[in-house]
């Protein structure tokens, strides 16, 4: 399911205060990221991508949990495929 905003093949907008959840897994296993347009609203995710988030370079604050992070974006980004399943989040 991904129904983020298309920049092109391999990039994608995120609004200002989306959400990423990172569930990590085990070396070399696939993670799985979450993301929602905004983490005060009441409803379902935007995407969810098999996958690693490799960095992050857009003004965020990440907060780490048991099974991962939360990155919280205080800008509007850029979510970058930079190879296959692997995701980084730049400055728009």
């Amino acid at each position: 399911m991904n129904h983020l905003v298309p920049i092109d093949d391999d990039r994608w907008h995120l609004p200002n205060h989306a959400h990423i959840v990172v569930y990590d897994r085990e070396e070399g296993d696939r993670g799985l990221l979450t993301i929602y347009d905004c983490g005060a609203a009441q409803k379902p995710p935007s995407a969810t991508l098999l996958g690693t988030l490799e960095s992050v370079e857009a003004d965020a604050e990440t907060e780490p949990q048991p099974t991962g992070e939360i990155v919280s974006l205080r800008t509007e980004a850029v979510l970058e495929e930079t190879s296959a399943d692997r995701y980084r989040i730049v400055h728009a």
